[in-house]
């Protein structure tokens, strides 16, 4: 298949925990992709959380699948890197940072003993600065990466047939990817919890 061959279903996906820091990063930016960009309708987005296993169903259906996480590449704090198709597996379970990454590598590893493993693959990471905090946001570096890491899946996008255009119309409430508080202005601009 070329670079530039159509794809009939591409699933955006970020996953992470927005409680612990850096470790939102892939949620955050899949949330701001969403607010900012309207995609075709052969493309889902998908907030995916630390849901694990249970997104074997979205990913086996994907002919594309873009994921946007925190990873530790062991690079400088905020630096993003993409990494692509055969590569991806490796950088998944690399290092453990948290309990959805090694459940990431085993939702690939199902979509593959299932016959159904994407036939494109690109994983946006950005190497985190913090892990620990709690309750935290994402550090200055890694939310400066938000806006670069959108960029990266649009261009994608377009090399995968199904481009990307930015919205005339805010999203409507009952439609955004985060509710209840959570999304990233409301959840970061809460008072945090005493110690």
């Amino acid at each position: 298949m070329t670079d530039h061959a159509k794809l009939d279903r591409i699933l955006v996906l970020g996953i992470g925990n927005i409680l612990w820091a850096d470790e939102g990063f892939g949620v955050r930016v899949v949330e701001e992709f969403h607010r900012r960009y309207a995609v075709p309708d052969n493309v889902t987005i998908l907030d995916g959380g630390t849901q694990g296993l249970y997104l074997v169903n979205y990913v086996e259906e994907a002919d594309g699948l873009i994921v946007f996480d925190a990873i530790d590449y062991g690079l400088a704090p905020g630096e993003l890197k993409l990494v692509r198709d055969d590569e991806v597996p490796r950088f998944t379970g690399a290092k453990k940072m948290s309990l959805h990454q090694t459940g990431f590598q085993e939702v690939l590893s199902a979509a593959d003993l299932l016959g159904r493993y994407p036939r494109r693959l690109a994983l946006i990471g950005c190497q985190p600065l913090d892990l620990e905090d709690w309750g935290g946001p994402l550090t200055a570096p890694v939310r400066a990466q938000i806006g670069p890491a959108i960029e990266l899946a649009c261009a994608l996008l377009a090399e995968w047939g199904a481009p990307a255009a930015l919205r005339s119309e805010p999203v409507a409430a009952d439609a955004r990817l985060l509710a209840n508080d959570i999304d990233h202005q409301s959840y970061e601009m809460r008072a945090r919890p005493a110690e």
